[in-house]
């Protein structure tokens, strides 16, 4: 019996990921809906980080963070989408072992960073619409630097232990991850042990880098929101709100799923649910922010029209004989 279930605990060095298997009718036409939407993602990010970098204008802290925003998010939905891309056009997609642990801890750390850079991006909005006038010496480019580092770092160092203790379980037989991508919640289904200790740890560990970060947002925006009902004129504080409530939209998204998702125990998930959930903020999501940091924000809508402008010059000139 010993040997059995060391066998059985040593032979999965691949998982399948079930991702939408059960809408086989539907695959041609999630294929090209999900490719149009990684298109759009990459295609929208890329741009918001070009017309930073190229608009000397936009080199400002609330800008920096919004480019280190869409660089992650670059990455966060590249490590997702490809594979389930993949997965509509074959019957059996299969991930190896290690390449399990990678999609998963990547995943986790841009995750985690995000809920951090989200709560900087707020506290950025709070320093510039409540303490205006010292905003420049408090926000400078070396603080919002160390605070673009400290959620990057922070970010790829919190999933280690989890991430050790998840893949030192011993795993079932069956090698079927009920879901489109290694996530932690249908991985932990296949052990063949007691996971309660880790799961425990788990809703420990996102508890701190989900609720804390939320909550500091929380708390930044009520005092916007306290300072923006002090504005006298009705102009000011269109103007005011303007600049934070893309960002609070962002965050309601963002936060809202993730804590949806990784709030509720592993037995009482429903796993159609937690796939809808997860294609908000790993799919969906990183789509819409350059949508509403765009369309929202005069500024970057000018930088688009100025950059826009050299390109079609430049390439004109190109074609001149």
């Amino acid at each position: 019996m010993g040997v059995i279930e060391k066998e059985n605990q040593t032979a999965n060095t691949e998982f399948i990921l079930l991702g939408f298997g059960d809408f086989h009718e539907m695959q041609p036409l999630l294929f090209v809906t999900f490719l149009f939407i990684y298109t759009i993602t990459m295609s929208g990010n890329i741009v918001i980080v070009l017309v930073i970098a190229a608009d000397h204008n936009l080199h400002t802290p609330m800008y920096f963070l919004l480019g280190n925003l869409s660089f992650l998010e670059i990455c966060y939905t590249s490590t997702i989408v490809p594979k389930m891309l993949r997965s509509f056009l074959t019957v059996r997609e299969v991930i190896l072992f290690m390449g399990c642990v990678a999609q998963l801890y990547i995943f986790g750390s841009l995750a985690v960073t995000e809920c951090l850079l989200l709560s900087v991006m707020s506290y950025d909005r709070y320093l510039a619409i409540c303490h205006p006038l010292s905003y420049a010496s408090v926000m400078n480019f070396k603080v919002c630097l160390q605070l673009a580092a400290g959620c990057w770092i922070t970010g790829f160092l919190t999933p280690i232990a989890m991430m050790v203790l998840t893949f030192t379980l011993p795993f079932c037989a069956s090698k079927e991850v009920g879901h489109f991508f290694c996530d932690f919640m249908p991985l932990l289904k296949l052990s063949c042990t007691d996971t309660h200790l880790v799961e425990f740890l788990s809703f420990t560990v996102s508890a701190c880098v989900t609720l804390v970060p939320f909550l500091l947002t929380l708390t930044s925006y009520y005092r916007i929101i306290l300072t923006i009902r002090r504005i006298p004129s009705t102009t000011g504080k269109q103007k005011a709100f303007s600049t934070c409530s893309s960002h609070l939209l962002v965050v309601s998204i963002f936060y809202g799923t993730i804590i949806i998702v990784y709030g509720a125990p592993v037995g009482n998930q429903s796993p159609a649910l937690n796939k809808a959930f997860s294609l908000l903020y790993t799919v969906i999501s990183p789509m819409f922010n350059p949508l509403i940091y765009s369309l929202r924000n005069k500024e970057v809508k000018d930088a688009l029209r100025k950059v826009g402008s050299k390109v079609f010059t430049f390439l004109k000139k190109s074609n001149i004989p």
